[in-house]
């Protein structure tokens, strides 16, 4: 096993309530001689001087990823989302401490944070392996957006609150025209975001499959579809006055008649590292509700 001892702390700015939280993480990791790295902006913010004494500061958008052998993410899952996309090149092992509110993907409780993380250190700990969907954008034939994408990517109308129309292929095979608000190209991770407030099937993590889920079809026999992961999926948009692709939520292009989006699974996955107790159906009866056992 390789051990973690270059290990990259990711929060979020502006946000002085977690400062006591991340200075105590700091030293927890110096203490147990690991390097230490973190943003500049984000440490000089949250770190007093002798905390980030023990960091390797780099810059906004620096090639910082592939200088890690562990992240750990402090803060909800749309931080964690913007930390998985950005290492995902690098294969970059990624653990989230949960200072959010739902904590799907987050799933060392604060509370538990050096508990957990010391465990980890010394090699206790599960994997999952997430894939990502890539996500390319042609106008004319040339490319003029890529991104990548852990929990979804999504079509959908834009502020004027058209219906936009448009035509889906699986592996150029011709699947249906669909005018609707948008469609959800998910992956399991997340099935459980909006492709279920969508009507969209859970699928099981570290499944090999996407999900295509209409967001409020014209047509109600448009239903979603579950395909293998390994698939091409191509839309072409034949008509839309206003119209975006968004990126897990956190980044959009805007979209014209006639643009095509070209998706498929990207060729690394993430690397997520959950805590020794993690089990998968209790997260999901714990977040979403589910009633308890009975006997």
């Amino acid at each position: 096993m390789i051990p973690f001892n270059r290990i990259g702390i990711v929060t979020r700015p502006d946000t002085p309530a977690i400062a006591p939280d991340v200075r105590e993480l700091v030293q927890f990791l110096h203490g147990r001689g690991a390097q230490v790295l973190m943003e500049a902006e984000c440490a000089r913010q949250l770190l007093d001087k002798s905390s980030r004494s023990h960091c390797q500061l780099y810059d906004d958008g620096e090639d910082w990823g592939r200088l890690c052998n562990l992240i750990v993410v402090l803060g909800g899952d749309g931080t964690f989302l913007s930390a998985a996309r950005q290492v995902a090149p690098y294969r970059v092992p990624v653990v989230g401490v949960n200072l959010g509110t739902l904590g799907f993907l987050a799933q060392v409780p604060r509370e538990q944070m050096l508990e957990e993380l010391a465990r980890i250190l010394s090699g206790q700990y599960l994997t999952e392996n997430c894939i990502l969907l890539q996500a390319d954008v042609r106008r004319n034939g040339e490319e003029i957006y890529r991104n990548l994408a852990l929990n979804d990517v999504v079509l959908s109308r834009g502020s004027a609150g058209k219906m936009i129309e448009f035509e889906v292929f699986i592996n150029e095979q011709f699947v249906y025209t669909q005018r609707s608000d948008g469609l959800i190209v998910s992956t399991p991770t997340g099935s459980t975001a909006y492709a279920l407030a969508a009507g969209g099937a859970i699928l099981q993590a570290g499944l090999n499959a996407f999900t295509l889920v209409p967001v409020c079809p014209q047509s109600l026999t448009n239903r979603p579809i579950v395909i293998s992961d390994t698939a091409q999926i191509d839309i072409l948009v034949t008509k839309a006055d206003d119209a975006r692709v968004h990126y897990d939520g956190q980044s959009f292009t805007d979209i014209r008649s006639m643009d095509s989006i070209s998706l498929r699974r990207y060729h690394h996955a993430v690397k997520v590292i959950n805590p020794v107790n993690y089990q998968y159906y209790r997260t999901l009866r714990q977040k979403l509700h589910w009633g308890e056992q009975l006997v």
